[in-house]
């Protein structure tokens, strides 16, 4: 059985699938087994889509009128191809005429999938390199200090003489969590003889 796809950007009463409907009807789909989503690609939600991947079953065919129809990006594109591949469902696109049925267009989608690849690792080469030259500059990652090093001075001089845990965070205003966290990435630890009361 061949299953379509249809989608349109928005609500807007000017954007119709009569487009898409006609060339997947031509394709040989029946009227009764279309889905259509009238929502932006990149969001998650599309209930079309999720009743219309429902009802594929092994030996179906998914066919779209085109690619940027289904994926919201080429790494998501993929998985759904993916995902059909593992149940046994070929999938068709008319525009870029992939059938991943042939050769050719098994071929192309091991294509799609090398520049996935390539694109995330070219992604994470960016994210290295960034991290690299922030240090370089004195800056790192992670969340902003919260307390500077001369509040964090007088609470370690607090704490070394006896005071507790919980009368610091009253007297700093500054949560246990954060006191807790800002201490044990400084390196401080109670005094053995004179352990400061929780």
């Amino acid at each position: 059985m061949m299953v379509g796809y249809m989608r349109v950007s928005s609500t807007d009463e000017r954007q119709s699938v009569d487009l898409q409907r006609d060339a997947l009807i031509a394709a040989g789909v029946d009227e009764r087994h279309l889905d259509v989503d009238k929502a932006s690609g990149a969001r998650d939600n599309r209930p079309g889509l999720k009743a219309c991947l429902a009802d594929l079953r092994r030996g179906d065919c998914l066919i779209v009128w085109k690619l940027d129809r289904l994926g919201r990006s080429l790494p998501h594109l993929l998985s759904i191809i993916e995902d059909l591949k593992k149940n046994g469902v070929a999938f068709r696109s008319l525009t870029e005429q992939m059938d991943t049925a042939t050769p050719q267009g098994e071929l192309l989608f091991s294509v799609f999938g090398a520049l996935a690849q390539y694109e995330r690792a070219l992604i994470k080469e960016r994210v290295l390199a960034g991290v690299e030259a922030a240090k370089r500059r004195g800056r790192r990652g992670g969340r902003p200090v919260t307390i500077d090093p001369e509040k964090l001075e007088q609470i370690a001089t607090a704490l070394e003489g006896g005071a507790s845990k919980a009368s610091v965070c009253r007297t700093f205003k500054i949560p246990r969590s954060t006191l807790i966290d800002t201490l044990h990435r400084a390196g401080w630890s109670a005094p053995a003889s004179k352990s400061p009361a929780e």
